[in-house]
């Protein structure tokens, strides 16, 4: 029976549900103007953030869920039972336009499984990217997940027109690519990242007559990584992130739970991770990328190399090396300042800048919107000294979360 374009959409934009990489980050705002409001929609619409905290709806969709791979963790996997279905390229190119014509959406993420091959499905993406920019004029934001067995000519051209492209690590280790995506190349898909990188640097870099080259990926590039599928510690996932980001210089590494899916291969496991273990993986993602840690810090306390689900990462490395703390709000550095478990780097930024000018106090903090509570037992200024931390074993039970009464029903 001839599915219709609605029932299409239904299926594919949830088959997209589970690339968790649809953050629009690094790209700047484009031009919109004209556009007319007509309401919203729910099909396929998913929500990212920019750099300046803006909220953004992207038409988040598969070109297919037909795909020739048989990858263990996927949902889409050449052996799996789901309805199959899929868009022509020029249908997904009528989609973004009415979509965004309404103000339903201000851009595009697409991905796609793979069909007949790596080359020509990459063709029909890059194919939906052209239209829309060349012969449609469209200004909004183009997030396209690119396929690295695709030609380096393919990638060049999907870089002309996305603001991001993406290549999907999968697995956190080359053996668990291996086991669970055989058809898939950890080799090919790190040489893919970088002749990617290569061409986003150049297209930053001005000629010697002045003139820049054409734009390529203004967005950079990300990744995604699933978690809880196969035996890789906390500390093994940091690891990879943390030379995709200093190989690749990516924007982002998303990390995204395994879920258990319909006729599971029976090497996945039957339950899911726990949800916090991919919300502690982001704090870490943030420490080692934003507040000077090495990712060998902060799973360095725990012996399974995984992080503390009770405790955020930051908190966590201050418990287990007390003897640094308290610092001197008036004197330490920025750099230990970062490492003190409540200070964000703008209440930092305003600490440092506010104490050329004045001797600070805990009250001072206060005024920065700090929660003193989580600073107190790690600061000490004029007024207050707490007591010597290693004196304290009963420290950790303090940032403990409040136990809860469980509902019967």
């Amino acid at each position: 029976m001839k599915q219709s374009l609605s029932e299409r959409l239904a299926i594919l934009s949830d088959a997209a549900k589970y690339d968790a990489s649809c953050s629009s980050s690094g790209a700047g705002k484009r031009d919109s103007a004209g556009t007319k409001g007509l309401g919203s929609t729910g099909n396929g619409i998913c929500h990212a953030y920019t750099p300046d905290g803006r909220c953004i709806s992207l038409l988040k969709i598969l070109l297919t869920n037909f795909c020739i791979y048989d990858c263990a963790y996927c949902i889409n996997r050449s052996s799996s039972n789901v309805q199959r279905t899929r868009f022509t390229p020029d249908e997904v190119v009528w989609l973004t336009l009415e979509f965004y014509r309404r103000n339903y959406i201000e851009g595009l993420f697409l991905s796609s499984g793979i069909i007949r091959s790596p080359e020509d499905t990459m063709a029909q993406m890059v194919h939906v990217a052209r239209e829309l920019r060349q012969i449609h004029g469209f200004r909004g934001y183009i997030h396209l997940k690119t396929i690295p067995n695709a030609s380096s000519e393919q990638l060049a051209e999907a870089g002309l027109y996305a603001d991001r492209l993406s290549i999907n690590v999968e697995m956190p280790t080359e053996q668990g690519l291996a086991a669970y995506a055989p058809e898939k190349k950890a080799g090919i898909i790190r040489h893919s990242m970088g002749e990617m990188r290569t061409r986003i640097d150049a297209g930053k870099e001005r000629s010697l007559s002045g003139r820049r080259p054409p734009r390529f990926a203004p967005g950079g590039q990300s990744t995604q990584m699933i978690v809880g599928a196969d035996s890789a510690t906390d500390h093994d996932i940091l690891a990879s992130s943390s030379s995709l980001y200093s190989g690749y210089k990516l924007r982002r590494v998303y990390y995204s739970a395994f879920s258990p899916i319909p006729d599971a291969s029976a090497i996945l496991p039957v339950r899911p991770p726990p949800l916090l273990r991919e919300h502690r993986l982001y704090q870490a993602d943030w420490l080692y990328r934003f507040y000077g840690f090495q990712f060998s810090e902060i799973t360095a306390a725990q012996p399974d190399g995984m992080l503390d689900l009770a405790l955020d990462p930051k908190l966590a490395w201050a418990l287990a090396n007390r003897a640094l703390f308290p610092v001197d709000l008036n004197r330490a550095s920025r750099e230990m300042l970062l490492r003190v478990p409540g200070l964000g780097v703008r209440s930092v930024n305003a600490i440092v800048t506010s104490r050329r000018h004045k001797h600070l106090r805990l009250e001072d903090l206060a005024r920065l919107n700090v929660s003193l509570r989580k600073v107190k037992p790690f600061l000490h200024t004029t007024g207050w000294s707490p007591t010597r931390l290693t004196d304290q074993i009963n420290l950790r039970q303090a940032f403990l979360p409040s136990p809860q009464q469980l509902s019967l029903f």
